[in-house]
This record gives structure tokens, sequence and C-alpha cells, in this order.
């Protein structure tokens, strides 16, 4: 499978790491010019690639999008359109500025980006854990006190192919429900940040 990303920061760099270590190609890119991502297409060997966005959207089977929020409309459309995108943004006004709808609680991050993608079946997922983490804290299927991660999504297809990626980087998977439910794992959330079993996951977003 190619993965392309749209960002390749450290969630992006370190999910493209997993993704080449799992049989995967991948296709980087950031908003500063493929030149400038040689290094990191360099550590990853030969199933890495660097290329704009909009190139990365069209290459991709699925496709990360992992950059700060307050720039998601920056995203390219049409070339995402019928596919699946997973989410790892999370919003942070300091950083993003003010979204009035988000501060009211009235929609979520992820959702405004699949406003954005009408034709893309968007997937949250990976914005609950760090990066340091994702790195090191994966285990093998069936392993005791296997780290899980929250997913939700509005398309059963495309939350089965991102949990199946997700098992296959080493961690269980909770599926929070739909898009929606996202607001579960959220900054500030029980669900966001801690290590947690799959049923302790469970527990966690019911508190959300």
């Amino acid at each position: 499978m190619v993965i392309g990303f749209i960002g390749s920061g450290k969630i992006g760099g370190t999910l493209a790491k997993l993704a080449v270590d799992a049989g995967h190609s991948v296709v980087l890119s950031n908003s500063r010019g493929p030149d400038t991502l040689s290094e990191l297409v360099a550590g990853l060997g030969p199933d890495a690639r660097a290329a704009t966005a909009a190139e990365a959207a069209a290459a991709g089977d699925i496709v990360v999008v992992t950059i700060p929020f307050g720039r998601y409309r920056e995203v390219p459309v049409k070339p995402l359109d019928g596919k699946i995108v997973i989410d790892t943004n999370n919003y942070y006004y300091e950083r993003d500025g003010h979204f009035p709808e988000l501060d009211a609680g009235e929609t979520t991050d992820t959702e405004l980006l699949a406003a954005h993608l009408p034709g893309s079946r968007v997937v949250k997922a990976f914005n609950s854990i760090n990066y340091v983490h994702l790195a090191e804290q994966g285990l093998p299927a069936g392993a005791e006190n296997r780290r899980a991660l929250p997913i939700a999504g509005d398309d059963a297809e495309a939350k089965k192919a991102v949990a199946e990626l997700t098992d296959s980087f080493g961690f269980d998977v909770v599926d929070a429900g739909p898009l929606a439910e996202g607001r579960r794992f959220q900054r500030d959330k029980p669900a966001y940040g801690p290590r947690l079993t799959a049923g302790e996951l469970r527990d966690a977003l019911a508190r959300g």
C-alpha cells in the first residue's frame, strides 16, 4: 500500500517510519517543498519519496493529514476525492488562533477538515499519542498491556482500514464512534495522552 503524507513533522515522520517498517511505501510532503525532505527520505530508505502535497494526496491509497490544524484549508481537495484520509490534528488556539465554532463546542477540528474534504472518508486517529510514544510503545498483537488508540469516523470501511493499519503499527484500536465523537479524545480529555489498554481506553472515552 502507498501512504501519502500531507505534513512530515514529528507525527508524520514517525508514522512514515512505522509504515515503511510494516512494508508500505510512503510519499511525503510539507509546506516548504520536496527538497527540504531529502534527509527524512534518505533515512526511510527506498520505499520513501518526497513530493508536493497534491502529489502525495494523489499517490496515497490512504493519506495522512498531519499539519497544524489552523492551516487545514490548505489541504488539497480534488486529489483526495474518494480516499481514506487520516486526520492526526489537534486544535490549539494558542497556535492556530481562535475558531469560534470550536471554542463553543459546536463542532470538532476533524469535522471541519471533513467539511473541507466532502468527497473524502475522514478518520480521526493518532492525535492522542505523543510522537515519541508512537515510535516506542508499539507491541505485537496479543501482547499483555498493549496500548490502545482511539479512532472515530463516519465510514465503517475506512475505519476498518485505519484500524488494521494501526494494529500493524503495534497498537490495539478502540472505535469511539462517528466522527463527532472524536471530541472524546481531544486535548484535555481523559483519553488524550495517557498509555491505556483497550478496556481502560473505553472507560476514559466514556468519561470524555
